[in-house]
């Protein structure tokens, strides 16, 4: 489902028919919170699929989720960056579980708090088998910050297939986000973990959505 072409900015295609697997997955799926996880062996049974959403604190993940699942306090939103703390699962329907993983990069966190956090993703991506694509979240106007590139690694080194999706594509002007689009891709280029073809979304104007929800729905296909 990816139209890559010969451009060095590559973007997620969907044709109608995912478009519309995509819509009804999360149209006729109720997407409710199942429970918050602070340690690996707590994690519910794997016994469906698993797509998380990762991003720096303050990328705007909680309203990302709010909006793609069409849930106004589905995941809680703050001005407060670091405000997840924990793996929190939610299950849409039978087919799916959606993981929001804490922030990362917030340097006013205690130190403790930061090793924590960093210890529970890792251990989360090295041995959570269902899980299918992490799907990285990176401010459009700030592009690849220093943090995410650690992540990238991390990721890269747990063998996690992972899809760079831009928030607030609203926001920057033009010539900043093609700047930072084909910066981002071009990096993304070189982790042999990183999924190709970028998806650009604002949870403020909605655009991008639907591109996102046939990407989920073409991971779980099978399960629908």
């Amino acid at each position: 489902m990816i139209d890559s072409g010969t451009d060095t900015l590559l973007f997620a295609a969907f044709d109608d028919n995912a478009l519309e697997a995509g819509k009804r997955l999360f149209q006729t799926t109720p997407c409710t919170f199942v429970q918050g996880v602070v340690q690996v062996s707590d994690l519910p049974k794997g016994d469906r699929a698993e797509i998380a959403f990762a991003g720096r604190s303050n990328v705007g993940k909680s309203s990302l989720l709010n909006a793609l699942t069409g849930r106004k306090a589905l995941a809680r939103t703050s001005n407060t960056p670091g405000r997840t703390r924990e793996l929190n699962y939610f299950s849409l329907g039978e087919p799916l579980y959606i993981v929001d993983m804490p922030g990362y990069g917030y340097a006013r966190a205690s130190k403790s708090l930061i090793k924590g956090w960093t210890k529970l993703v890792h251990d989360y991506l090295k041995g959570r088998a269902p899980l299918l694509r992490v799907f990285l979240l990176i401010d459009a106007r700030h592009g690849l910050k220093s943090t995410d590139r650690e992540i990238l690694t991390l990721m890269d080194d747990a063998a996690v297939s992972y899809q760079a999706v831009f928030t607030k594509i609203d926001k920057p002007k033009a010539a900043e986000l093609d700047k930072n689009t084909a910066e981002t891709a071009a990096a993304l280029a070189r982790h042999p973990a990183a999924y190709p073809g970028l998806l650009a979304t604002s949870a403020r104007t909605g655009k991008g959505l639907p591109e996102l929800r046939a990407a989920i729905a073409e991971l779980v296909g099978p399960a629908l």
